[in-house]
Parts: structure tokens; sequence; C-alpha cells
């Protein structure tokens, strides 16, 4: 009886021991969601940190007026479980100092340098993140570049892509990231796909990820996102293949000359219509997270009798699909590589208007959800219809 119970107990072990292995891998492949413009250093409290937790961001992104108050945020994060970067005066004007005091800490997930740098701060930023670098290179440092639609001056440059280029050339960063909000009030900016399509092709050139944004908050043109619209955003992202999503903002700014409502969080402290949108907005991401997380792209192109500037047309269908046509607006249509998988996405472009999709499989692709289960594509009639912003997956082995 004894070598039973001995038995038993060793079997249980290790199948808990497998199941936390597997959780882990899950974990591991979780694409980070990232909160800007987040918690203010008075509210650092740790049911703060965990109301954080609860919408599924798992980094914090904010701005702290002292390295006393980054300490406190940090240790508050590292109890809800939240990754920071670290942000705060004394990282540029004592920098060597400040990495060494925080490289340690549980919770660092690297170091925030600064927004929107024209041309002319490029030097300067390229040689505060080897300042950085030099001390902790396992933390990447991070920044924030402009979106295409900002102004030649703001650039520095006379293209965007020229803006683009110089930045991977100069400032040595671990990752690329942009912000483009293409949402203004009922209609989507023209130049948002070609933004997507020109970071993608450097950072497939540069041998670096990408990270992407999602608007989360209202002012000036910008509308209270909507859930298809939070769709709309992520899924083209994922689509090109970013591997962060970001969100501006997670508090509301108090910034009266912008008219800042409705972020996740108000300015008052109070939850908002928006923060549900984004905790079911992250559930889907991190459903998906298995697909996307280390993907590589190997095409993107876009249906619809007129298709965004910038970008390809679909005039070529990946294997073992034998048909695809999209009613409406159109689509993006994305093929991607991750381990032993192949998977077609496709993107809605309309945030207003359900999308028609006819598509034909071979018996050997498979429908895959937003859980990411998966059942035999031929399961269902060949048209199907795509919620506003919405996405649609299928799969089958390389």
């Amino acid at each position: 009886m004894k070598k039973v119970l001995f038995f038993l107990l060793v079997i249980s072990t290790y199948l808990l021991s497998c199941k936390e292995q597997t959780k882990n891998i899950k974990e591991d492949k979780q694409i980070p969601i990232i909160a800007w413009y987040s918690i203010p250093a008075n509210e650092t409290t740790l049911s703060r940190y965990e109301e954080l937790k609860e919408t599924g961001i798992t980094y914090n992104l904010g701005f702290f007026p002292d390295s006393k108050s980054m300490a406190i945020a940090l240790d508050t994060a590292q109890k809800a479980g939240i990754k920071m970067f670290v942000s705060c005066p004394e990282l540029k004007t004592n920098t060597e100092e400040t990495v060494k005091r925080f490289m340690n800490h549980p919770a660092v997930a690297g170091y925030m340098l600064r927004d929107e740098p024209g041309r002319k701060d490029f030097p300067e930023l390229g040689e505060w993140a080897k300042k950085i670098q030099a001390v902790d290179n396992i933390h990447p440092c991070y920044l924030n570049l402009f979106p295409n639609y900002a102004s030649e001056e703001q650039l520095g440059t006379k293209t965007y892509k020229e803006h683009v280029d110089l930045f991977i050339r100069e400032v040595p960063l671990q990752l690329l990231s942009f912000d483009h909000y293409p949402v203004i009030g009922d209609s989507l900016r023209y130049q948002y796909y070609e933004n997507l399509e020109i970071i993608s092709e450097a950072a497939k050139n540069a041998g670096k990820p990408f990270w992407a944004f999602s608007l989360s908050v209202a002012h000036g043109p910008y509308p209270v996102p909507t859930a298809a619209q939070l769709r709309l955003q992520v899924f083209s992202d994922l689509a090109y293949g970013a591997q962060g999503i970001q969100y501006f903002t997670y508090w509301t700014p108090n910034d009266t000359a912008w008219n800042f409502n409705n972020g996740p969080i108000s300015r008052d402290g109070k939850r908002t219509v928006v923060y549900d949108r984004v905790k079911q907005m992250n559930r889907e991401i991190k459903g998906l997270s298995d697909i996307f997380m280390g993907a590589s792209v190997t095409s993107v192109s876009h249906t619809g009798d007129i298709i965004p500037r910038g970008t390809k047309p679909l005039t070529t269908l990946p294997e073992h699909i034998k048909s695809l046509k999209t009613e409406g607006l159109g689509a993006v249509v994305s093929v991607l590589k991750n381990g032993q998988y192949t998977y077609l996405v496709i993107v809605n472009r309309d945030f207003k208007n359900s999308m028609k999709l006819s598509i034909e499989c071979d018996k050997e692709v498979r429908r895959v959800f937003k859980d990411g289960t998966s059942v035999p594509a031929n399961a269902y009639q060949p048209a199907i219809e795509v919620d506003p912003g919405d996405i649609t997956i299928y799969s089958w082995t390389n």
C-alpha cells in the first residue's frame, strides 16, 4: 500500500511539473501588452497595479518624478506581476548609477529614453543608449518614433522612410516602436497601412522586432474607441508582424488642450467603458499569442476595389487556398509562418460594417479561433461573415 501511495505521489508531482512547464512555455509566448501613460506616481498602490494586471496588460510605462518613486512603483509592480520600464530624470542625469540601481530588479522590463525624437536628437540618443547598454545589455532601451503623418519639420528628414532608416543606423536599440492613431471621427487615415509597410520592412531588414499601438483614449479628433476600432488596430498590427501591442493611454491625461477623455481609467481614477473593451481585446491577444509571437511574415497584401496607399493587392493565393474573395472595403491578407505551421490571417479593414468572406480551402486547412482551438475549415460553408475590424485565421502544417 505504501508503495502504491508513493507511486501515486511521484506521478502526481510529475504531472504537476509538466503542467507548470507547459504554463511557463505559454507565458513565454505571450505577446507583450504595454500600458502607456499609466498609473501616476501618486496612485502607486497594490490595488491599482492589480487593477492594471486584471486587464491583461503585462508591461507598465509611466513617468516618475524621481528615482525614489520609481523604486516604489517597481516594488509594487513586482507584487502584482507586472513588468515596468524605468522612466525617471536620473536615468538621464545619472545614467550609470541609476541603471546599476535598477537593473537586477525582477520587475524591470527596460529603459524608457523619450518619445518621438526628431532627426537632430538621434546622435545624443545613440550615445545615451550605448551608455545604458554598457552597464545592462540584457534589458532593452526603448523609445517611440513618430507616425508617417508627422511633418517634415518634426521628422527632420525629407521622407518618413529616411527618418526610420537613419534612426536604426544611429540609435542602436534592440527593438523598434512607432505610434500611429488611424481612426479620426468615423474614418481611417489613408497613411495607416503605408506606415505599417515601412516599419515592418525596416524591422525585418534590421533583424529587430517592432511594437505598434492601439489608441485607447479619446482626444481632439479621435473618438472614444469602440471594440471594433481596437480590434482593427491590434489585428492589423499583428498581421504585419508586430511583436508587442501598446495602448495610448491607460490613465486619462489631465490635458485640457487636447480634451483627453475616456481612457480605460478616467482622470478621477474610475474605470470607463474602455477599460472592459481593452480587457476583452487583451483576452483575444493572449489567446492568439502562440500564432503571432515569434512569427515571420511571408507576405502581406490587400483586397478591395481600392487598396490603401503604399500596399500591394492580393494577386497570388497561398498553397491550400483555392479561392478567396471579400466584399465591402476589403481586407488585410497576411501569410505568416511560426514553427511547423503556416497561418493565413484575414482582417476586415472596415470598423463599421461586417465583411463577407468567401474562401475555399483544401482539406488540410483548419480554421483557428481566438482561444487557439481549431476545426477543419471545410466544416463551415465557404461564405462567412467577419465582424467589423475583426480577424479570421486559417492554418496548415508546413
